[in-house]
């Protein structure tokens, strides 16, 4: 396992979340430019870092080093993942709000390319 390689599953799996190394750097306490550097693989990554970067992209540790298969079917577009994060918070009733429109919308769509 190279550190460069590390790197490049870091930077997709922060991506894949729709975070920027700024958002990382700043949950970490760290500088955003030290991201950067572990994503090129310039620096290697130490274990309490593996563990806090796991925690901040809500991964395993094991999917940055490589050891365990990425999970797919996240949504790829930032736009899409940072909204999802903003409607895990809101309140129950709003989320259901938000479902139903969303149900609404692709019954529509689905309608619509029949």
């Amino acid at each position: 396992m190279d550190d460069k390689t590390i790197g490049k599953r870091l930077k997709e799996l922060r991506i894949a979340k729709g975070k920027s190394q700024t958002e990382i750097a700043r949950e970490l306490g760290i500088n955003q430019s030290l991201i950067s550097e572990y994503e090129q693989g310039s620096v290697r990554l130490h274990a309490p870092l593996v563990a806090g970067l796991a925690k901040s992209l809500g991964v395993s540790a094991d999917e940055i080093l490589g050891l365990k298969q990425r999970r797919n079917g996240g949504p790829r577009d930032r736009r899409f993942t940072r909204r999802l994060r903003e409607i895990e918070r809101l309140h129950p009733s709003q989320q259901q709000a938000v479902l139903k429109l969303l149900d609404g919308v692709l019954a529509t769509h689905k309608a619509s390319t029949r």
